[in-house]
C-alpha cells in the first residue's frame, strides 16, 4: 500500500469580546445562569431588527489585517438559512459573498521552524443559543444567541497534528494580543470544526473530507485529528474506499472518538441570500489604517526579536510572549535601561513566580519596572548582592514600600577593594595550615575562604570581588 499523508483544514470559531451582541443590545458576557444575557431579538420575536455592532466590525477588520487577507470595498451580511432547535429564527445571519477577509498567509512557529498557513477566509456573524441534554429532554438557552463570532477557515494546508495545535495556539495568542476576545476554552469561547482526509503521497487530488463539528480544546483537536487519521487509514488500507463517506462527525470527549451525525451537506443546501435588513457599508482607507494603528507587536514578532536582537533563549523569549501585558512589562524594562537578560532573569524567575502563587496580574503587581530598575541598579554598581536583592525584592512587594527604604549602611554590600584586602589578608594570615592545604592541591578549600570573608562581614562583601582577591591573594 502506498504512503498515506493526512490533509487537515481548521474552522476556527471565537467569540469577541464587546458590552453588547453583534446584532442585538443584550449584554455579551459569560453567565452560568441560562437565560440572563438575552434580548428579544436573541429569540426572533416579530417586529425586531438586527443593528450591527460596530466594535464587532472593527475587532473583525483588525483581524483580517493581521492575517494579511483582502479586505472587501463593502461589507454585508447574508442569511445562512437552516432549522435547527437553538436557531429560532430558521437562519443565521453571516457571510457568505463577501467575507471580512479573504486569500491570507501568515507564519507559524512549530518546533522552532517557521511555516506558512493560507487562510481562505475570516467573516463576522452571530452565535446560536445553546442546547443542554438532559436523560429525557433538552433545554435551550439563549445566552449565546447572538454573540459576536468570527470564523476563520483555513485552507487544508496542515498534515499534522502538531500544525493544527500550533496554529490554534498561535491565533488565541493573537486575539488577547489585540484584544477582541479572551478567547477562554473552557468558556467555550474557542471552538473549531476539524476537517481531515487522507491521500496517497504522490495523489493530485485530496482524499474524501470528513467534517468534526465544534471541538472545543485543543487536546480535543489533537486527539481528533489522531483518531480520524486512524480510522481513514484503516478503511483505505482495506480497499473500502466507499467507506470513507463525505460526512459530518462529532467528538466524544468520553472515548476520545468520532461519532457519524449526518452526511455533508454543501453550501447550496443553505439557500444564502444577502440579508436585507443590515445595510451594506463602505469600508474606507481611512477607517483601515486608523484601525492598522491600533494592532500591536504580536507575539511571534516580539519573540524574534527578544532573541535575534536581544541574545535571549528561545526558551526564555517564549515565556515573555506568552502574554502580551508579560512581553508589555519586558519591554518597559528594556526602556528603562535594564539589561535584556537581567529583566528576563528576574521577570521569570522571582515576577512570574510571585504573581501565579498570588493569582495576580503582573499589571497589578507593586514591583512595577521602575522598582525593578532600582533594584537591579544597585546589583550592579555592587551596593548589594543577587541575595540581598531577592529579600529586598520581597519585602517591597510585601510592605509596598520603595527599594531605597530598604538600604541601608548596615546591609549595605561592601565592594571597596581596599576594605575588602585588609579583610582577606586578616584571614588568610590567621589560617596558615589551610593556605598550605590549598597550595598542596586541597583546591576545594577555596570555598573555606569565601565563607570566612561572608562571615566576618556578615554576608555583606561583594562575592564576585572577593574571589577575584581570593585567586590573586592565594596564588601568590
Amino acid at each position: 500500500m502506498k504512503k498515506q499523508i493526512a490533509v487537515i483544514g481548521l474552522e476556527m470559531h471565537c467569540e469577541l469580546k464587546s458590552n453588547s451582541k453583534v446584532f442585538s443590545s443584550a449584554s455579551n458576557t459569560y453567565s452560568e445562569i441560562p437565560n440572563s444575557n438575552i434580548a428579544p431579538l436573541d429569540m426572533a420575536f416579530p417586529g425586531t431588527l438586527p443593528v450591527v455592532n460596530k466594535k464587532c466590525v472593527e475587532d473583525a477588520l483588525k483581524m483580517s489585517m493581521v492575517l494579511n487577507c483582502d479586505v472587501p470595498e463593502f461589507m454585508y451580511f447574508d442569511r445562512k438559512n437552516y432549522y435547527y432547535p437553538d436557531l429560532p429564527k430558521g437562519y443565521q445571519i453571516t457571510q457568505m459573498h463577501a467575507p471580512i477577509g479573504i486569500n491570507g498567509k501568515i507564519e507559524i512557529e512549530v518546533d522552532n521552524k517557521l511555516i506558512p498557513v493560507y487562510i481562505h477566509d475570516i467573516h463576522l456573524e452571530e452565535d446560536s443559543a445553546s442546547l443542554d441534554h438532559y436523560f429525557d429532554t433538552s433545554t435551550i438557552d439563549y445566552n449565546r444567541s447572538g454573540v459576536p463570532l468570527l470564523e476563520l477557515v483555513t485552507e487544508p494546508c496542515f498534515h499534522t497534528k502538531e500544525e493544527a495545535a500550533a496554529f490554534i495556539e498561535h491565533m488565541i495568542n493573537v486575539y488577547r494580543y489585540c484584544n477582541v476576545s479572551d478567547a477562554d476554552t473552557k468558556k467555550g469561547q474557542i471552538r473549531c470544526d476539524v476537517n481531515v482526509s487522507i491521500m496517497d503521497e504522490d495523489a493530485t487530488d485530496f482524499g474524501t473530507k470528513v467534517e468534526v463539528k465544534n471541538v472545543n480544546s485543543i487536546s480535543g483537536v489533537v486527539n481528533t485529528i489522531d483518531y480520524e487519521i486512524k480510522r481513514q487509514t484503516e478503511l483505505k488500507s482495506k480497499g473500502r474506499y466507499m467507506e470513507v463517506e463525505q460526512e459530518t462527525r462529532r467528538y466524544d470527549e468520553e472515548t476520545n472518538t468520532t461519532i457519524r451525525m449526518r452526511s455533508k451537506v454543501d453550501a447550496i443546501d443553505y439557500k444564502y441570500f444577502v440579508e436585507p435588513n443590515v445595510p451594506k457599508f463602505k469600508i474606507t482607507k481611512e477607517w483601515k489604517d486608523s484601525l492598522k494603528k491600533e494592532i500591536p507587536r504580536l507575539h511571534l514578532e516580539r519573540k524574534y526579536d527578544y532573541i535575534n536582537n536581544y541574545g535571549l533563549s528561545s526558551y526564555d523569549a517564549g515565556i515573555l510572549v506568552k502574554e502580551r501585558a508579560i512581553a508589555d512589562y519586558f519591554e518597559e524594562c528594556l526602556k528603562l535601561g535594564i539589561d535584556a537578560k537581567m529583566a528576563a532573569n528576574w521577570i521569570i524567575t522571582q515576577i512570574l513566580g510571585y504573581i501565579n502563587k498570588a493569582e495576580i496580574a503582573i499589571t497589578d503587581i507593586y514591583m512595577t519596572p521602575k522598582r525593578l530598575k532600582n533594584l537591579t541598579d544597585l546589583i550592579n554598581t555592587g551596593k548589594i548582592s543577587s541575595k540581598q536583592a531577592k529579600e529586598i525584592f520581597n519585602k517591597v512587594i510585601e510592605e509596598q514600600k520603595e527599594v531605597k527604604d530598604f538600604i541601608s549602611n548596615d546591609n549595605a554590600q561592601i565592594s571597596d577593594r581596599e576594605e575588602l584586602i585588609k579583610i582577606i589578608d586578616n584571614i588568610i594570615l590567621n589560617s596558615e595550615s589551610q593556605v598550605e592545604q590549598y597550595k598542596a592541591g586541597k583546591t576545594n578549600l577555596f570555598d573555606y575562604f569565601v565563607g570566612q570573608v561572608m562571615k566576618e562581614t556578615r554576608g555583606k562583601a561583594n562575592p564576585v570581588l572577593t574571589k577575584e582577591i581570593l585567586n590573586d591573594k592565594l596564588k601568590g
